[in-house]
């Protein structure tokens, strides 16, 4: 059964709210929304120019997004698509994570070596934070901790909310681009420049501990994004896998995290960017940059179930299960 407060219904576990997939559009100025059952776009939400990053809390219920023209957080109900608050940020934001209680959104100011924590329900900046070069910030589950990218330090902070303070910095094994970390905040994946992979480290310990590489990159390959021929990654939800996607391929690897085996090839549209799981794991969703559309892979299959065109130059994007009215 669903819980039903006021005229919201909640998805329960076993009857799942609608799926949708929030694309941002980052050379236009709006969010495509796809229905994961229909595949197909499904309509828009107009932020304003250049939005970079998309994140969702666990629930599903309310979608953040960064728009770097105007230096500024949207949150958006995700069961009517609308905007319901615009919140100030310090800086040209990059992209976002939540912590599941939606309580923090930890957002990385690109042009001021900074990270803003915004307290959601206050609606405003509560701290901001030293970090050089920010660029991605990741929750893996936790309302304590955030992880975000130093692309100058070359490391990973580990920020407590608690004291609203770096409590580690974390080898990257080179210039870290986007990250993934397992559930229990014991391992690191990270893609960094001029690697066609990616690399593993241990968290506890502070060591990169290896380095996955990728086949061969194509003859006469140049990325969309200078010395990056590796961008987004992505956890599956049971914590087996990791996608990510190799904007020099114009494909995604699927790597098995306990044999430590690379997949072939699975080819997507031009230049991808980012890797998302639909809540259940049954569909991984990849934003192709060079192409304007997304490719939907059945990950049971790794079988390309559909391609969908979206808006100009996609790259970040969320899958979630949105409660209906």
């Amino acid at each position: 059964l669903a819980l039903t407060i006021g005229a919201l219904q909640l998805p329960s576990a076993d009857q799942p709210g609608l799926q949708k997939v929030y694309v941002g559009n980052s050379l236009g100025n709006d969010i495509s929304v796809i229905d994961l059952k229909t595949m197909k776009v499904t309509g828009g939400i107009v932020l304003g120019d250049h939005p970079h990053g998309v994140t969702a809390q666990p629930d599903g219920r309310r979608l953040f997004a960064t728009v770097e023209s105007d230096h500024t957080l949207r949150i958006i109900d995700t069961s009517t698509d609308k905007i319901t608050d615009s919140i100030p940020l310090t800086g040209k934001p990059n992209q976002p994570a939540v912590t599941p209680n939606g309580k923090f959104v930890a957002v990385p100011i690109r042009d001021g070596d900074s990270v803003d924590i915004v307290d959601v329900a206050q609606k405003k900046v509560v701290k901001v934070l030293t970090v050089k070069v920010p660029h991605n910030c990741y929750n893996a589950g936790s309302n304590r901790h955030m992880f975000c990218t130093s692309m100058d330090d070359e490391l990973v902070h580990l920020i407590d909310l608690g004291t609203m303070s770096t409590t580690a910095r974390i080898p990257a094994g080179g210039i870290p681009r986007p990250l993934a970390v397992s559930k229990d905040e014991k391992t690191l994946f990270v893609a960094v420049s001029d690697l066609h992979g990616f690399v593993v480290v241990d968290i506890p310990s502070g060591k990169v501990v290896r380095k996955v590489e990728f086949p061969p990159e194509p003859p006469g390959a140049f990325p969309l994004e200078p010395n990056t021929p590796t961008h987004g990654l992505a956890i599956s939800p049971d914590g087996k896998e990791l996608w990510a996607a190799g904007m020099v391929d114009d494909g995604v690897f699927v790597y098995n995290i306990a044999s430590r085996q690379v997949s072939k090839k699975l080819p997507t549209g031009a230049a991808p960017n980012w890797v998302a799981f639909s809540p259940d794991g049954k569909y991984a969703v990849v934003s192709n940059a060079g192409s304007n559309d997304c490719s939907i892979f059945d990950t049971a299959t790794r079988q390309e179930v559909a391609r969908v065109k979206v808006g100009k130059a996609p790259k970040r994007l969320f899958v979630v299960s949105a409660p209906t009215l």
